[in-house]
């Protein structure tokens, strides 16, 4: 089985995929590795991994294991894949509207969605087309106290543009 895969799919959306990321393909030691990579850039404790059926259920399992068992810690929400973050919400919002939560995925392939972009981070982000931006180049940028913003570069604004607006694109240094 291959972990890319070329064709025609439908999403949880709705919406019509050409391409696909089959997380079936990934083995235990990669699902085990990809927790730790998780856990490696994630600073909050967290008191329990809850991976949303069926994708991120593995995850989530080997997730736990950096769980603190805390009940004040806020939840970590998992799935494998984020397209437009519809099933994160959901999931969210079904199970855990009264908690506070964390959202991780393994692969973003991109949303313009601010209620997906203030709460759900990504461990890989790709390149996507938005109907307002144009093409979007995901990045990953300090915010100044050792943590890490999302964002993204504006090629229309000229500009970085994350949750709050703080980095600008940097000065040429040779001018």
């Amino acid at each position: 089985m291959n972990l890319f895969q070329e064709g025609t799919f439908t999403g949880h959306s709705g919406d019509e995929l050409h391409w696909k990321i089959e997380c079936d393909a990934l083995s235990d030691n990669d699902w085990k590795c990809l927790a730790r990579m998780i856990h490696e850039h994630e600073p909050r404790p967290f008191q329990s991994a809850i991976g949303i059926p069926r994708g991120g259920m593995v995850l989530g399992s080997y997730l736990n294991e950096y769980g603190t068992g805390n009940p004040k810690d806020p939840y970590l929400i998992c799935d494998d894949v984020l397209t437009t973050g519809g099933s994160m919400i959901e999931f969210r919002d079904k199970y855990f509207s009264k908690h506070e939560t964390i959202g991780w995925v393994i692969w973003n392939r991109g949303t313009d969605d601010p209620a997906i972009l203030t709460w759900v981070k990504g461990l890989f982000s790709m390149p996507y087309y938005s109907k307002e931006f144009g093409n979007v180049h995901m990045i990953g940028m300090s915010d100044g106290t050792g943590g890490h913003s999302e964002g993204f570069y504006d090629y229309k604004k000229n500009e970085y543009v994350t949750e709050d607006e703080k980095f600008k694109k940097p000065k040429d240094p040779t001018t």
